[in-house]
């Protein structure tokens, strides 16, 4: 059957070959004016600067609310794609108090050897704490309100997602000579290898974006030196990027004009997850540089039912096992198995040798191709929901 003919028309599959460089070089050679953004205290290469205390007289009023928030939204998705709050959080004996929460943690979670992995840096260069929200709330209630109260971090979350967004928060210590990551856009996408990234159709590259939100509080004073997050404004702009910010060129052309700004302990920084970015190389000897990374996600971003697929997958599996005239296993498993890997326990199950862990679709299509036993199966499933369990 042939497709109707369009006037014009985005092509629907997408490659690692996809997309116009010079397109990209357009794009991102843009200038964010001072009258683009004017409830910003300043604009530093391109990256609208607020004032915290700004932010937090604006929460209280529903109409300077409304507008700070259309700003950040047309900032996020059409401008440079980042927004820095300066004392986003003023009171340092909170974040004091949360530092030494963390601290306790990672130092207890290397005493006992749990996590692991990461998903763009190589092991040693820093230290993580997955699921940093949750362990907060249960290490300190009272401390966990108090940081969690900010104005900056919830009307950032309402301007790019709107209500009923979900938090998620992963610390991220990096430590003396911790080297740089790889430039990259962020989940869920970003999060893929570029054969899987190929899979999903051009309008999903398109939607992908809108689902999270990226931020980070800085723990500590963050100068140039210590690495702070590099960033390539407007890059969010270039439809490809998942899949082409790979190629030489793009990397290239990301070395040489990121924008790298320094951040105190207390600020903010918010971006588009389609924004080309990477945390940067800690160049010191002495400095330990700590950021909670704030991974923030629509409400949408959820199934309709609570269906138990591991059970499913029990049941179906000594048919898809014996096959057989009309049977398809690859599109029952796809029907029948968790084919996405999160949300997990990252603790239990943590991204080792690659961006992500394997999934219940992936354990059930190997138990048939390599012709498991039922109770095989039986045990790799009950420990896969052991890892994903909270």
């Amino acid at each position: 059957m042939n497709a109707p003919a369009l006037r014009s028309r985005r092509p629907v599959w997408i490659s690692a070959d996809s997309g116009d460089f010079d397109l990209f070089r357009q794009q991102v050679a843009q200038s964010t004016r001072a009258e683009d953004v004017p409830q910003a205290a300043e604009v530093v290469r391109n990256i609208p600067i607020y004032d915290g205390k700004a932010v937090a007289a604006a929460a209280r009023d529903p109409q300077a609310r409304r507008a700070l928030t259309a700003e950040w939204a047309w900032v996020l998705a059409d401008g440079p794609g980042i927004i820095v709050i300066r004392e986003a959080m003023p009171d340092p004996a909170v974040i004091d108090r949360a530092s030494r929460i963390f601290e306790d943690i990672i130092a207890e979670e290397k005493a006992a050897q749990r996590g692991g992995g990461d998903h763009f840096a190589k092991p040693g260069a820093n230290d993580r704490i997955w699921n940093s929200l949750e362990k907060h709330c249960l290490a300190d209630p009272a401390n966990f309100a108090a940081y969690y109260s900010a104005d900056a971090l919830a009307l950032a979350s309402e301007a790019w997602l709107g209500p009923a967004y979900q938090m998620t928060a992963q610390v991220n210590r990096v430590n003396p000579g911790g080297a740089a990551q790889v430039p990259h856009r962020d989940y869920h996408l970003g999060f893929m290898s570029p054969d899987r990234m190929a899979q999903f159709p051009a309008h999903i590259h398109s939607i992908s974006p809108v689902l999270t939100l990226q931020g980070a509080l800085a723990h500590c004073d963050m100068p140039v030196e210590t690495g702070p997050t590099l960033l390539l404004p407007f890059s969010q702009l270039f439809h490809e990027g998942y899949l082409a910010f790979g190629r030489p060129e793009f990397q290239d052309h990301f070395a040489r004009h990121h924008v790298q700004l320094p951040l105190q302990k207390g600020d903010m920084l918010f971006f588009n997850p389609a924004v080309m970015h990477g945390a940067g190389t800690n160049r010191t000897t002495d400095r330990y540089r700590m950021v909670n990374l704030f991974q923030v996600s629509s409400a949408f971003g959820r199934a309709m039912e609570s269906v138990n697929r591991a059970r499913m997958c029990r049941a179906v599996f000594p048919v898809l096992r014996q096959g057989g005239p009309g049977i398809d296993v690859a599109n029952v498993i796809a029907a029948t198995a968790e084919g996405y890997p999160f949300p997990t326990n990252l603790d239990r199950n943590p991204p080792i040798g690659g961006l992500a862990p394997r999934t219940m679709a992936d354990f059930l299509t190997q138990a048939v191709r390599e012709g498991w036993s039922a109770e095989r199966l039986d045990a790799v499933l009950s420990d896969l929901e052991s890892k994903n369990a909270t």
